[in-house]
């Protein structure tokens, strides 16, 4: 059995706690490997280590740390599929869907490599008379990262490359349902040159992030996950003086007009609802459809019935089981609630099981019409393989059911019409809009922007929000005196 580690202060070491943590393979659930989880003495240990660290790693010169970027992101390239297997293993992502969680990390590795015109200051000449104005971008120091089991290559890649390209050094506190794929990330970070402490890895449970969330040597929280916890992290590392930026849940509406293709909105809603079994936080969960697209459901269901789940090396395999067992019963839960609260389910997934591994986590794909507002499937977060379908007469009340949900993470809308996207991408009120495009996720020169519910903190990760996150700027304003002559005080605010 595989036995994680963590890396602490230029070490990888199975560490010394004596609480521990089964990681399970989703599509039997036994066990493949095992968490130590970390000791208060071996968090502080890691911090410590970061912050000495991060005297000499600031001093690095940018186009130094980019090289260090440049052979992290081809090592990554490198040893992609490897990768993808190992996740695929602990996530039961089937391998297509395990190596595009895999690539969208690598790409904010990429962007990182850019990281010498990402900090770059402003300069004006003459804002008052001899008198010049610039500003220098510059690290904080010591920042933490808080991931998800969901994407634990992409997410992690999200933080620690532009963190640490920065400047700053990092501490990776990744789920601990799937931490083999980070440690990997960290064993290929530490082969592409990175200095010792630059970079720790830490697993565990509620106590190591409560340390890192109260610790004053701790300067910014990078977090993505549920939005309870999501809450958490933001109130306590706030009230402990913390840049925070904290990603949290997500109700995510697709809205159908009827002058869109129907067969591209069927094909993108089944891969948006049901695609990853439905665990990503930008997965499309609530299909609008507005007049005359009502017609297509019939078909939709039809489509989502030939969905198929099955083992991460199956090629006719859709998507994988859910993360656990109890994330398997929450989603049976609420599905089951559905039906007790009116919803008409089309498509029922609740007894889905795959040959030979009948104890794993399976949901088929399932999908509910007659949905209203006032449902438990409408307003929580399910996280499974589940559609819930709405209609309504025009889009300014699709606009409206939108904007009354508390999330405002991603939504998309379908539709030939030039003026109809225009009026949505405008009035919406959801950070991050897709116009014929299901799932709306920015690549990394641009910023991940959730809205209301779904975040909590100012900037958001990677792309010119992200570079902003991790660094402070300096303003100087300097002047030259060249002659001796002297004028007397300067009793106003007036540069002269």
């Amino acid at each position: 059995m595989t036995q994680v580690k963590h890396y602490i202060d230029g070490e990888f070491t199975t560490g010394t706690g004596t609480s521990t943590i089964a990681v399970t393979n989703p599509a039997n659930n036994a066990v493949i490997a095992n968490i130590n989880c970390a000791t208060a003495e071996e968090v502080a240990q890691a911090i410590a280590s970061a912050k000495e660290a991060f005297k000499t790693w600031k001093e690095v010169p940018v186009s130094e740390r980019a090289r260090v970027m440049l052979r992290y992101q081809h090592l990554l390239k490198e040893h992609h599929d490897e990768i993808a297997t190992i996740l695929a293993h602990e996530t039961g992502k089937t391998f297509e869907d395990a190596k595009g969680d895999v690539w969208r990390g690598i790409e904010v590795a990429e962007h990182a490599c850019n990281i010498a015109s990402l900090m770059m200051g402003e300069t004006v000449e003459n804002v008052a008379r001899n008198i010049d104005t610039y500003s220098y971008t510059q690290p904080l120091g010591v920042c933490a990262g808080i991931t998800p089991f969901n994407f634990p290559a992409m997410i992690p890649l999200w933080m620690f490359p532009l963190a640490i390209a920065c400047g700053n050094t990092f501490i990776l506190k990744p789920s601990e349902q799937d931490p083999m794929t980070p440690q990997r990330l960290v064993e290929l970070f530490v082969e592409a040159g990175a200095p010792k402490g630059v970079l720790q890895l830490i697993h565990g449970d509620k106590t190591a992030v409560d340390i890192l969330l109260r610790d004053p040597a701790i300067k910014a929280i990078s977090f993505v996950g549920s939005v309870n916890v999501g809450q958490y992290i933001y109130k306590t590392g706030t009230d402990n003086l913390k840049r925070v930026q904290a990603f949290a849940g997500a109700k995510n509406h697709c809205v159908i007009m009827p002058d869109a293709s129907k067969q591209q909105v069927i094909n993108n809603l089944v891969g948006a609802s049901v695609g990853a079994a439905g665990q990503r936080c930008m997965a499309i969960s609530v299909a609008v459809f507005v007049g005359a697209a009502k017609a297509w459901i019939p078909e939709l269901k039809e489509a989502l019935a030939k969905v198929r789940p099955g083992l991460w090396n199956d090629e006719n395999a859709a998507y994988g089981p859910v993360i656990s067992p109890a994330a398997k019963q929450r989603v049976l839960k609420l599905i089951a609630q559905g039906k007790a609260e009116g919803a008409e389910c089309l498509l029922d997934g609740s007894d889905f099981t795959v040959a030979d591994h009948e104890s794993g986590n399976w949901i088929g794909p399932t999908m509910f019409d007659k949905v209203t507002t006032d449902m438990s499937i409408y307003k929580e977060e399910i996280f499974g393989p589940v559609l819930c379908c709405m209609e309504t007469d025009s889009l300014d009340s699709a606009i409206q059911i939108v904007n009354d949900s508390p999330f405002g993470n991603g939504t998309s809308i379908f539709t030939a019409s030039g003026a109809a996207a225009r009026k949505y991408q405008h009035e919406i009120e959801v950070g991050q809009v897709g116009i014929n495009v299901p799932i709306p996720v920015p690549l990394p020169f641009f910023s991940f922007t959730g809205w209301k519910g779904s975040f909590y903190g100012d900037q958001h990760a990677y792309g010119k929000q992200g570079v902003r996150f991790y660094t402070e700027t300096k303003t100087i304003t300097s002047r030259w005196f060249d002659t001796d002559a002297v004028s007397g005080p300067n009793m106003s605010i007036n540069l002269k």
